[in-house]
């Protein structure tokens, strides 16, 4: 009996040991990015030594998959409780609702962190696979909230693409929803779900295309330079396999070149990585001043806009970076491109404010609109793993449009 109450005992400390070193990793990932912490880096923050943390988790991976497969239990735990509604749009609402508030719990303390899902690329491997696994099982129970429901698209296609839509935007929120207070995550939570469910247009407002679409399909496209070859190259790669994946062999193996060449235009991986980046913000800036500039009402404005940023995705010219690649740059640089990215997304509220004036865009609280349009283009470059066949003419139709007109309508 001693025996059993005492394997009781050192059970209980195991399991409540590795749940303080999941939270404290899951935090330091959310920070810093998988590239950017080390086990000695976990270890410290819970008052062990890197070699009592190898006793839990023996490599970095293993305990990244363990953080993320948490995440996919969170986000598990609430889908049935959502699923208990009785048409989508309720289903949709309580989804969002039960998520930021384990968000809030999560904030205060008072539920285990989760760990986001932005650095799913830098896995390889057995790991990747048990990743995707879970995240595959998750996506098919966020796609039974909209099925059934005779509002919506019944077939599997544009079913997918709203699921992706739904589950993407709604567990990106952790990386902004940090902003706010832990009290009106509610209140926030609210109002991306009227987005979702209702749209942004106001009453009259119609999908279709207008002048700007043309302007900025004509736009000027950066010159064809090798340099330029070896950023798109990147930038494919990364958003494929991550930072990791994204060797200094396989991108020279993609344009068939040598690492010589590799290293005659670009000093260090970091560099070209850094300039990535600089070349999506260049694209999307240069195409949201047109947006800015030209005649027409908000609506049509933001409409032509998103349509043109995620076509360019499917183009020889794309794809855009991945903006969560910003955790896989050097610490000194990530401040920089952090603060653009905010300054892009504070031009799409520039084109909501210009609808809400002219009434073309309903009243709603603009800076989720914000995030929902940049986190919709930023999801559309892993559109063809989740629904095969996507082409940039129906995505627009698949994907875009759904969070324009609201995504349980038809």
């Amino acid at each position: 009996m001693t025996q059993v109450i005492s394997n009781s005992r050192m059970t209980e400390r195991y399991v409540k040991k590795r749940e303080t070193i999941l939270d404290a990793a899951a935090r330091l990932f959310n920070q810093r990015g998988v590239k950017g912490v080390t086990l000695s880096d976990v270890a410290g923050q819970v008052g062990l030594s890197t070699n009592s943390i190898t006793y839990y988790y023996k490599k970095k991976e293993d305990l990244v998959v363990a953080c993320l497969l948490r995440s996919v239990d969170a986000v598990g735990d609430i889908i049935p409780v959502a699923a208990s509604e009785a048409d989508a749009s309720r289903r949709v609402t309580r989804f969002i609702a039960l998520f930021f508030d384990r968000m809030a719990a999560v904030r205060r303390g008072q539920a285990p962190e989760m760990m986001t899902f932005r650095d799913v690329q830098a896995l390889a491997g057995d790991h990747a696979e048990v990743v995707f696994s879970a995240y595959t099982g998750m996506f098919r129970r966020v796609r039974a909230l909209l099925a059934g429901d005779g509002a919506l698209p019944s077939d599997r296609t544009a079913l997918n693409a709203r699921s992706h839509l739904l589950l993407t935007l709604t567990v990106r929120a952790m990386s902004w929803v940090v902003r706010y207070d832990a009290d009106d995550y509610a209140r926030v939570a609210a109002r991306m779900s009227e987005i979702l469910t209702g749209g942004l247009g106001a009453e009259g407002a119609r999908w279709r295309l207008c002048p700007l679409d043309e302007r900025l399909a004509q736009a000027p496209s950066p010159v064809s330079t090798t340099h330029d070859a070896f950023l798109r190259a990147a930038t494919a790669l990364i958003n494929e396999q991550g930072y990791r994946g994204a060797s200094v062999d396989r991108i020279s193996a993609r344009l068939n070149v040598t690492k010589g060449s590799f290293y005659h235009h670009n000093p260090t991986k970091e560099d070209l990585v850094s300039a990535c980046f600089e070349r999506s913000f260049a694209l999307i800036r240069d195409a949201q001043s047109l947006a800015l500039d030209a005649e027409g009402s908000g609506w049509d404005r933001l409409c032509a806009l998103s349509r043109a940023l995620v076509r360019h995705q499917f183009s020889e010219r794309g794809p855009l970076l991945r903006m969560s690649a910003w955790t896989e740059l050097p610490e000194e640089l990530r401040g920089d491109k952090q603060r653009t990215i905010s300054q892009l997304s504070l031009r799409f509220v520039a084109l909501l404010v210009d609808g809400m004036r002219d009434g073309s865009v309903r009243p709603l609280d603009q800076a989720v609109a914000a995030e929902l349009v940049g986190g919709m283009i930023n999801a559309s470059v892993e559109l063809d793993r989740w629904v095969p066949g996507i082409t940039a003419d129906n995505a627009l139709e698949l994907f875009v449009r759904p969070l324009f007109v609201g995504i349980i309508r038809p």
